[in-house]
């Protein structure tokens, strides 16, 4: 599903206009990338939540040439589902 499918399917289910549905969602993913950005957790009960990880510096290598590269070390978004999800996934 992507964002315009998501967007028509709470547009139905509430009763809202497709406008009204967008704005309502865009609202939600900002507040979500809003708190993460102040290292905030974000959890949404029965669903799962979402955290930031420190991930550290470290070498990797390019495909192509086998050359050693340095990664940066960088913050990273991680989606961990509840259990009542993987419970609905798993019927």
């Amino acid at each position: 599903m992507n964002k315009a499918k998501l967007i028509d399917k709470i547009a139905d289910d509430a009763g809202i206009t497709k406008n009204c549905a967008s704005r309502t969602l865009e609202s939600m993913l900002e507040g979500i990338a809003l708190a993460l950005k102040h290292n905030e957790r974000v959890t949404l009960a029965g669903f799962g939540s979402w955290s930031v990880a420190e991930r550290k510096a470290r070498a990797g290598r390019n495909p192509q040439t086998g050359a050693t590269i340095a990664i940066k070390a960088k913050r990273a978004v991680r989606f961990r589902g509840a259990k009542q999800l993987d419970d609905d996934l798993n019927q």
